[in-house]
């Protein structure tokens, strides 16, 4: 198990400006690399003080390639709804030569009515948008003179500059957070799978494992050898009361900022997202009962032993070759307190794990 950072801010101009959010988050990947994380992953989302700040992932983990050498740097994730092709493909190559090959492309299909609707992109066409940019970018990665005839692309033939760094391409994630048939997808595509794990039951979120690992299977595929990475919150300090006071706080606000990113769904209807017309009222809910998601084993807080054993019952359920991704640098907290929290994490929790992976052990 290797251990991994998310940027997702859900701060906005009233709370912090945007240049301090990113050079702390800079000064924090340095930081983390040094400490032997293994990935940086940044959100794609627009608009709002939920993940606002981080409408171009590329451009700041081109930043963070810059100021850094080992750490691997990802989007977690970015909507090819969003974008052509061609563009993304192109940007995302030029970032993994940018450093030196350390690229995890994750992509996602989105969820807020609103950026859709700005986008001009009916939110009925997010699956099949979302397989189609992904299988172009793949093809423009591989292939020379590509002529793709999607439903909503076509293009050729085109041969991509830059190729990507890594050959033949950079690993690719499909992002999830409670579709079966997307796990399933992306197994049988042979993509590895980003799973917001802290928004699903632990039933749920193994169900959403079996089903990617039997795509793999139905694929011709080893089912245990694709990447998973689980993404959860993460309030760690040398007192377990003062980080449980914190992650109260934290995912209060998170509640606030998604609930309000998400009110355009009590009035919308979409078949392929079921349910999500009760999203604002289930995230509200969701900040509300922050002690019951920390023993559901949805959310990581307390002192080092107390999230190392948290740790422990999440490998006991999904495996110890899993992944987790720790939510971070939201832009509620000083740049000191983030470190601090990453500092503790690496030299006290880890330790305590003997399936824990830290790349500086591994220099």
């Amino acid at each position: 198990m290797r251990f991994g950072i998310l940027y997702f801010p859900t701060a906005g101009p009233g709370e912090k400006n945007p240049a301090e959010y990113y050079d702390e988050g800079l000064r924090l990947v340095r930081l983390a690399e040094e400490l032997g994380y293994f990935q940086l992953k940044v959100v794609e989302h627009h608009f709002f003080d939920y993940g606002g700040y981080s409408p171009s992932p590329t451009t700041f983990l081109a930043a963070a390639a810059a100021v850094t050498d080992r750490i691997r740097i990802g989007t977690g994730a970015v909507i090819p709804a969003f974008a052509h092709p061609i563009k993304l493909a192109g940007q995302l190559a030029m970032l993994d030569n940018i450093s030196h090959g350390r690229l995890d492309v994750g992509f996602g299909r989105g969820f807020l009515p609103d950026e859709f609707a700005a986008f001009g992109i009916p939110m009925d066409e997010s699956r099949e948008r979302f397989e189609e940019g992904a299988e172009a970018c793949v093809r423009l990665w591989t292939e020379e003179d590509v002529v793709f005839e999607g439903s909503f692309h076509r293009f050729g033939p085109v041969t991509l500059l830059p190729r990507p760094a890594q050959l033949p391409h950079p690993p690719v994630f499909s992002a999830v957070t409670t579709s079966v048939d997307s796990c399933a997808a992306a197994g049988r595509a042979g993509r590895g799978l980003q799973i917001i794990a802290a928004v699903s039951p632990t039933e749920r979120v193994q169900e959403l494992i079996a089903a990617y690992r039997k795509g793999r299977v139905d694929a011709g595929l080893e089912p245990d050898t694709g990447r998973i990475e689980l993404s959860y919150p993460c309030y760690v300090a040398e007192d377990g009361d003062s980080a449980r006071a914190a992650g109260r706080r934290l995912e209060g606000v998170y509640g606030e900022k998604i609930s309000a990113a998400t009110l355009s769904w009590a009035g919308t209807r979409s078949s392929a997202y079921p349910g999500y017309e009760k999203l604002a009222d289930a995230a509200t809910r969701g900040s509300s009962d922050f002690d019951d998601r920390v023993e559901a084993g949805r959310v990581l807080a307390g002192d080092p032993a107390e999230v190392a054993a948290q740790i422990e019952r999440i490998a006991g359920w999904y495996g110890e070759d899993v992944d987790l991704t720790l939510t971070t640098h939201s832009g509620h907290v000083s740049y000191e307190e983030s470190a601090r929290a990453l500092t503790l994490f690496a030299e006290e929790v880890a330790p305590r794990l003997p399936f824990a992976r830290l790349i500086a052990e591994e220099r």
